[in-house]
């Protein structure tokens, strides 16, 4: 098979994780704890395979200093993105909806939070699904870590802004639209990851690589342990923890 329908079909892979949680929150009433616990247990994985996959590898490929510039590059580009959006309704487009001051708005109670809810879901979803494909160009092989790492991620990720969504009043056909929609992105970011960053210079592709990670860096902080400690505050440095040991013991595997 060829290499670039394999990227396709490993960032689809991890993009799906998405529609799965989606389908949990949509149809299920899920703990409000249960949510956070399997938030923070992803955002543990994601800040593992942040540290060990993606900066460490861009600092392997040309050093820190590049690696550094692109990791701040990518949490600058990512904050300025979120605080546009967030203006817009989609600040808690993570939030599942039990708290009526950090939930998420109705298109009734402000106009176009529906399509920045979705545009913040590309945010958060490109720059994990582009890395996918970037983890190829290396031998061929995809990192299983990586794949593993997003996949985890999506999964609360999905749930617990699906249930929000419901709570916000939008139907089934825009939650799961909205979601397969980010699945099929999920694929064309990891495809555009290895054609169009493979042909690059190796310093290049170390940028590329530390950017993403200070991207994902970035939505952790911003937008996954909040939503995790909100709920479940004396339980997720432990989860969160054992989310980073699971990566990094698969990273060593």
């Amino acid at each position: 098979m060829p290499e670039v329908v394999q990227a396709g079909g490993w960032g689809l892979l991890a993009g799906c994780a998405l529609l799965l949680g989606a389908a949990c929150g949509y149809a299920l009433r899920v703990p409000q704890k249960v949510i956070a616990w399997v938030m923070a247990f992803g955002a543990g994985v994601l800040l593992s395979a942040v540290s060990f996959e993606l900066v460490g590898e861009a600092y392997e490929q040309d050093g820190l200093g590049p690696a550094a510039l692109g990791a701040l590059g990518g949490a600058v580009a990512y904050t300025l993105g979120n605080m546009w959006l967030a203006r817009r309704g989609a600040r808690h487009r993570k939030r599942s909806g039990h708290h009526g001051d950090e939930s998420q708005p109705s298109e009734q109670a402000q106009s176009g939070s529906g399509l920045a809810l979705a545009l913040g879901a590309l945010l958060d979803g490109v720059p994990e699904s582009a890395v996918i494909g970037v983890s190829m160009l290396e031998g061929g092989a995809v990192s299983m870590v990586t794949v593993a790492a997003v996949f985890i991620s999506n999964i609360p990720e999905g749930l617990s802004s699906a249930a929000g969504m419901k709570r916000a009043g939008r139907g089934k056909a825009y939650v799961f639209g909205v979601w397969g929609a980010i699945a099929a992105a999920s694929a064309v970011s990891a495809v555009l990851g290895y054609t169009v960053v493979g042909g690059l210079p190796v310093a290049v592709v170390a940028g590329v690589t530390a950017v993403a990670a200070g991207a994902i860096l970035a939505m952790v902080a911003d937008t996954m342990i909040p939503e995790a400690f909100r709920e479940a505050p004396m339980a997720i440095g432990l989860v969160t923890v054992s989310g980073f040991l699971v990566s990094f013991a698969l990273s060593h595997a």
